[in-house]
């Protein structure tokens, strides 16, 4: 017995009484604009210091987990990162990771990101370099923080080494009582480091559970095309680092929003280029992050600058999508600078895209006047109740019937006719469907793909992967 599967490639004709035979599922209405989710019930804690102090790498050790980008390069985060910390057994903490600050030299606004940070934190861990002892960059950011009025605990970092431990003392002259010698990258002092945060954050009054198993959406695309722009109007706020530099965004960011009671993360990613024209350590690691930002989400929004057209690097991210098995939603933005010429010619553009991804929904919106965003979340409700939709055997069977009537499968070489026996549908996102049959098709074959365009047609599932798993029998 043998098993194969594949992604269809592309979309053919159409076939009214095959739709007629087999009912295709009602799209959904368009939602309304996001409003932000209740703020977490748990404390939020902010990491905070100068660049490349260990920032990341702490945040990494606390959550768990290697969500951070961490490199020797100062500067490689610049957005907000938020994860969970575990501070005991009953105690957790929403913790932010943040660029690092550099009073008074911001060409990219960084410090409004620490400062957003800072404003919604409850405690801030002050990370320094303990083998470089106590610095007058310290001192600066220290002086910007200090008139915030937060409890603070100076973390020392890379405590693992003697420079560090023998000036582990001068950073009391801050005027703390919670200084903790960790290492970061070796876990010493962590312990201690979450016993000083549980110290000074208040009891909990009350441990509300807070929304989970919410579908993940990533916001993909090229660099510079948009996609931080839009997920602050899709939020409502400044949520991510919006700069015209291309690759600003190197970590995924992850924000949870609810749309008419419905919850989604939003997973804002780095502009994904061709590998040829990947430059820097740091944008390599983000490019991989990216991709796998698609592949843990259930749709991908596509975002394409509308006055670039579709361009090989488009078509090049929506394969990626294509082959990860994930529904997509293009949104086109910046509609609002196109003359009608410039919308013609971004039409015959599309062609190619839409073929590609197999009719996805879209949306021309401009992420910087508001224009059509609201429709975005309809489109993704769409895509996300066909890419999770399931139907009954009998009539995943009816429908297989109807399409070998329709066009004969092919013979081999022997003259010996394909022949279906069975077929069910045996999982969801995306819609996998098993056929028992006389013998394999392979991948390129054609009346593979014949089935799958079918499928695809008459049960409404537009911009959605289809897989077959074909079993000899």
């Amino acid at each position: 017995m043998t098993e194969e599967h594949t992604v269809v490639d592309g979309v053919d004709g159409g076939d009214a009484a095959l739709a007629e035979t087999v009912g295709a599922g009602e799209e959904s209405s368009e939602a309304s604009p996001a409003s932000l989710y209740p703020p977490a019930p748990r404390p939020t804690v902010a990491i905070v210091g100068r660049p490349n102090v260990g920032k990341s790498t702490l945040f990494n050790r606390l959550v768990g987990r290697r969500q951070a980008i961490v490199h020797d390069l100062p500067g490689v985060t610049r957005d907000r990162i938020f994860g969970t910390a575990e501070l005991d057994d009953d105690r957790s903490v929403e913790l932010i990771d943040t660029g690092g600050l550099v009073p008074g030299d911001d060409p990219l606004g960084l410090g409004d990101q620490v400062g957003l940070a800072v404003e919604e934190s409850d405690l801030l861990v002050l990370v320094v370099d303990g083998r470089e002892g106590l610095t007058a960059a310290d001192e600066r950011v220290w002086t910007e923080l200090r008139p915030t009025g937060k409890h603070t605990v100076v973390a020392v970092n890379k405590g693992d080494t003697k420079d560090a431990q023998e000036r582990y003392g001068e950073f009391f002259s801050f005027g703390l009582d919670q200084v903790v010698l960790v290492s970061a990258e070796h876990g010493i002092g962590v312990e201690d480091l979450r016993q000083s945060i549980l110290g000074l954050l208040p009891v909990p009054e009350e441990e509300a559970q807070r929304a989970s198993g919410a579908p993940a959406i990533a916001i993909v695309g090229r660099p510079n095309v948009g996609k931080s722009s839009l997920l602050n109007r899709l939020v409502g706020q400044q949520r991510t680092l919006v700069s015209p530099v291309a690759g600003t965004t190197r970590d995924p960011i992850d924000t949870l929003v609810e749309v008419d009671g419905e919850s989604y993360v939003l997973i804002d990613t780095a502009g994904i280029r061709r590998r040829a024209k990947v430059t820097g350590a740091a944008e390599g690691l983000a490019v991989m992050m990216a991709r796998r930002q698609i592949e843990r989400a259930e749709i991908a929004v596509l975002v394409v600058d509308a006055s670039a057209g579709v361009t090989s690097g488009d078509l090049a991210i929506a394969g990626s999508i294509w082959e990860m098995g994930r529904a997509a939603v293009v949104v086109v933005n910046k509609w609002d600078l196109l003359d009608e010429e410039a919308r013609e010619k971004l039409e015959l553009s599309f062609e190619r895209l839409d073929t590609l991804l197999s009719g996805p929904p879209r949306v021309n919106v401009s992420a910087l006047t508001g224009r059509a965003v609201e429709k975005i979340f309809g489109r993704v409700a769409v895509a996300l109740e066909r890419f999770r939709r399931s139907y009954g055997t009998s009539d995943v069977n009816r429908f297989f019937e109807v399409a070998v009537q329709r066009n004969p499968p092919p013979v081999d070489r022997h003259g010996k006719p394909w022949k279906l026996y069975y077929s069910t549908q045996v999982s969801t996102g995306p819609p996998t469907f098993m056929i028992f049959a006389n013998r394999k098709l392979p991948l390129s074959d054609s009346y593979r793909r014949y089935l799958q365009n079918r499928l695809r047609e008459t049960f409404d599932l537009a911009g959605v992967p289809v897989r077959l798993v074909i079993r000899q029998r």
